[in-house]
């Protein structure tokens, strides 16, 4: 492959370890068809079964997906309630498959906003599964990526209080750690389904070297094929993390 100066370029070629999606296009989906919006969603989680067997299928580390943003308490409070119990019921039926076929779950967001008997399935759910070493599934509830920042600056100024942490020691990598995903790799590819493009207060943090993927397909059409699509797009891209092409040319003929 070469650019339009004619010299070399050395693309990624593998796959990411890391998958970001924000499903976007449920209520479209179910507007188009004259149905109530709470159906668009059902049919999302029908599209999350086929991407999770897929990214399991294909030894991808982590996926996460942002279920329900920090924002989404706007909604109508029918739907929200709705989704709710979407989500209970989800886990309820999906967390003994998920454990059969190793997958870890994990939940990132502030679960204390939840209702206690939903804080309760997740910790059992999160429990049942954490042992588990294949694919990890996190799921981002209640979750946004100003929130995950405040909560880490919090922590931080929490420690210098009590002496644990030292002003100076303050830089990137000690913010990472107190991250929600601090014991994940930053995601490497980003897929935003439905037509937008914009990140939505998602991993704000930990998309900075990020590569994205926007497609105007609704999240409940999303299917393997075009997960192929977006992950084919991933390993046809220089990642360069600051350095030139020449560099990175350089540094994989060594």
């Amino acid at each position: 492959m070469s650019d339009a100066l004619g010299s070399k370029v050395i693309v990624n070629g593998v796959n990411p370890k890391h998958i970001a999606i924000i499903m976007d296009g449920n209520g479209r989906w179910a507007q188009k068809r004259m149905m109530p919006r709470i159906m668009g969603h059902h049919a999302g989680v029908k599209a999350v079964r086929k991407i999770v067997e897929y990214c399991a299928k294909e030894h991808i580390e982590v996926l996460s997906l942002f279920a329900f943003s920090s924002e989404n308490w706007r909604r109508p409070k029918d739907e929200v309630s709705l989704l709710m119990e979407l989500f209970m019921s989800t886990l309820q039926s999906q967390v003994d498959k998920l454990d059969k076929n190793n997958i870890r779950l994990r939940i990132i967001g502030d679960k204390s906003a939840f209702p206690e008997k939903l804080q309760d399935k997740i910790s059992a759910a999160e429990a049942q599964t954490a042992n588990n070493t294949g694919l990890t599934l996190v799921i981002a509830a209640n979750y946004g990526g100003r929130w995950d920042i405040a909560q880490a600056v919090q922590n931080i100024v929490a420690g210098i209080k009590t002496g644990a942490i030292a002003e100076q020691a303050i830089n990137e990598e000690l913010i990472d750690q107190y991250l929600v995903t601090a014991d994940l790799p930053e995601p490497d590819l980003f897929i935003r389904s439905g037509g937008e493009e914009r990140v939505s207060n998602f991993l704000l943090w930990q998309l900075a070297y990020t590569e994205f993927f926007f497609t105007d397909v609704l999240w409940p059409d999303f299917d393997q094929a075009m997960m192929q699509r977006a992950i084919d797009s991933f390993k046809g891209r220089q990642r360069r993390f600051g350095h030139t092409g020449e560099q990175i040319i350089d540094k994989r003929m060594l």
